[in-house]
């Protein structure tokens, strides 16, 4: 009893690290970081939708306002919570920057997060929107909602969207870093 009690690392014998895998537990499943960012952002996004598009489905609200709201929401979540986890989960930092749209860290870009997630909340709008728009004329129904907004599939069009605009940042920065690093350096006078 005393050899637990005064058990230091200084006089424990040294373990090595198989011996150590034996006690401890791993994911059962082992995903891709890949697969593991668009399940968090996805995730992210349905849960947004459950709280703030179910939840406040039941006030009568402006239209506007409520996207508002929603984009608000949105941002928050992205860079209060899903982005921290993101960088949390990572193995070395900056390893899941390629999946976050607004990658420094500060509160300060609270307001970029927000503005982008108005611009998603608008592209996942217009998607359902023409959805349902596309099935109206089908089934002959004008009005007809085809498709209603439940947490799943607003969570994978929200992804969708930001994958692309997402994919759409980096091609643009390879054009500026491939033009800046090929272009002829201008002679100084």
């Amino acid at each position: 009893m005393e050899d637990l009690v005064t058990a230091s690392e200084e006089n424990s014998p040294p373990v090595s690290r198989q011996e150590l895998r034996k006690y401890t537990s791993g994911p059962r499943i082992r995903l891709a970081d890949w697969v593991k960012a668009l399940l968090i952002k996805a995730w992210m996004n349905g849960i947004v939708c459950y709280f703030f598009i179910w939840g406040l489905s039941a006030y009568a609200m402006n239209q506007i306002d409520f996207l508002f709201i929603l984009s608000v929401a949105l941002g928050l979540v992205t860079n209060l919570i899903t982005n921290n986890i993101l960088r949390f989960i990572a193995k070395t930092p900056g390893a899941y920057d390629r999946w976050i749209m607004v990658t420094p860290k500060s509160v300060l870009f609270l307001p970029l997060d927000v503005i982008y997630a108005g611009i998603l909340v608008f592209c996942v709008t217009m998607t359902y929107n023409t959805i349902n728009l596309i099935g109206a004329r089908i089934s002959g129904v004008p009005g007809a909602i085809t498709l209603g907004v439940e947490p799943i599939l607003f969570g994978i069009f929200t992804l969708l969207w930001d994958l692309l605009f997402i994919g759409v940042k980096r091609l643009l920065r390879r054009i500026i870093g491939d033009a800046k690093k090929n272009a002829p350096s201008a002679p100084r006078s």
